[in-house]
């Protein structure tokens, strides 16, 4: 399909990574630090910190399906997706302007209902977008991961420089410029339709599906956690605000590379041999992380997000679309990312916040690193069963 241009209007292919690129930079801006913010401006306690962080992966769940349904009915994605952008930005300045736990609360439950139509919306109309160019989602959903990466260590030395109130403005206004960058989105695009209900029965007759809907449970609950509480564990050991922006630039700046050369090493090793072997540094770096070592080994071992989230997530995917029949595969995948973006980010975030409260943001990565473990060893279980049924068959 060829994309025209109107004269005085970007391209399309820059549009879209600009728009990944903004958007992404203002959810990096503010969720990193948000935590810190909390505990150091506000004063909550780990267990009231870790019920607000958790209030976003739980709205996600319910909320969601209900933006797709009003994006159906209208069928004006984009104006949905502005709308929510420009919605999530004016929330978030006033969660800047409260500071009493319940409405700390009340705002964080409406921040993360604008916020849940933002990433599916997106995603839909860049996917309808690709399939009609024969583009490459990866190569535009990327300038998320460096805009996440970039917005951190910018937004960690503005806190540093002035005050951490600070990524409430940096959020609202970069959001805002992604609500304008929306409305130059192809109009013509559509959210897909996703009938959870419709194949559920059919998935769940398949073992290794099951088994890993667990997986992503336990390995991406504590990756999606670390989000939160990783800002928290690098002040805790001494750095400052542009050292938190500085570690998650380093970290989440390492999965790009990784996601590029991912299809690759999955062809050449095979998908549960990449899972596995992703799963397992994610096991060593949360555990290594329970020791408190020095603030310069952090810094050096947030490297490891790269060879952990930036070979699963793409891995993980192609594996849950692979194991799926035809017809469900779009309910298979909503439900591998409900489960673990929505239920296992909830549940690592809800209890690390009680282990803080009652001990150390050391073993808040205690815990983090045996659910990964569990994991680990489930995924050894649907490589047998792999092997078992390989054996049956020939």
């Amino acid at each position: 399909m060829e994309v025209v241009v109107r004269r005085g209007e970007s391209p399309l292919k820059t549009i879209f990574p600009l728009f990944y690129f903004f958007t992404f930079f203002g959810f990096g801006s503010l969720f990193p630090l948000l935590s810190v913010y909390l505990k150091n401006e506000v004063g909550l306690s780990g267990a009231q910190i870790g019920t607000i962080m958790s209030i976003s992966p739980i709205v996600m769940i319910f909320v969601q399906p209900l933006w797709g349904m009003i994006s159906d009915y209208t069928r004006k994605p984009v104006t949905v997706l502005a709308v929510a952008l420009v919605g999530t930005a004016f929330i978030g300045l006033i969660y800047a302007s409260v500071h009493q736990y319940i409405w700390i609360v009340a705002a964080s439950a409406l921040l993360a209902f604008m916020q849940s139509a933002i990433v599916p919306l997106s995603d839909s109309i860049t996917l309808n977008y690709v399939q009609k160019t024969e583009g490459n989602y990866g190569s535009i959903r990327l300038w998320g991961a460096i805009g996440f990466a970039v917005s951190v260590f910018v937004g960690g030395w503005l806190s540093e420089k002035f005050s951490l109130v600070i990524i409430f403005y940096v959020f609202a206004f970069i959001l805002l410029l992604s609500a304008g960058l929306a409305w130059k989105l192809p109009r013509e695009s559509r959210p897909m339709r996703v009938e959870i209900g419709q194949g559920m029965a059919q998935l769940f007759k398949i073992p290794t599906f099951v088994l890993f809907l667990a997986v992503t449970f336990l390995v991406f609950g504590p990756i999606y956690a670390n989000n939160f509480y990783f800002g928290v564990f690098v002040k805790e050991m001494g750095g400052t605000l542009t050292g938190v922006g500085l570690a998650f630039l380093l970290a989440a700046g390492s999965e790009a590379p990784f996601m590029k050369i991912a299809d690759g090493l999955i062809r050449r090793y095979g998908m549960l041999s990449i899972l596995g072997f992703a799963a397992a540094i994610s096991t060593l770096r949360w555990f290594f992380y329970y020791f408190e070592p020095p603030l310069a080994l952090i810094y050096a071992t947030t490297v490891a997000q790269g060879f952990s989230v930036g070979l699963f997530i793409p891995a993980a995917l192609q594996y849950v679309r692979d194991i799926s029949p035809d017809g469900v595969r779009v309910t298979a995948v909503s439900l591998y990312s409900a489960v673990g973006n929505g239920l296992g980010s909830w549940f690592c975030t809800f209890v690390g916040g009680y282990i803080l409260e009652r001990g150390h943001v050391g073993d808040v990565y205690l815990f983090f690193s045996l659910l990964t473990f569990v994991g680990l060893a489930i995924l050894g279980m649907i490589v047998m069963i792999n092997r078992k049924n390989a054996r049956d068959i020939s």
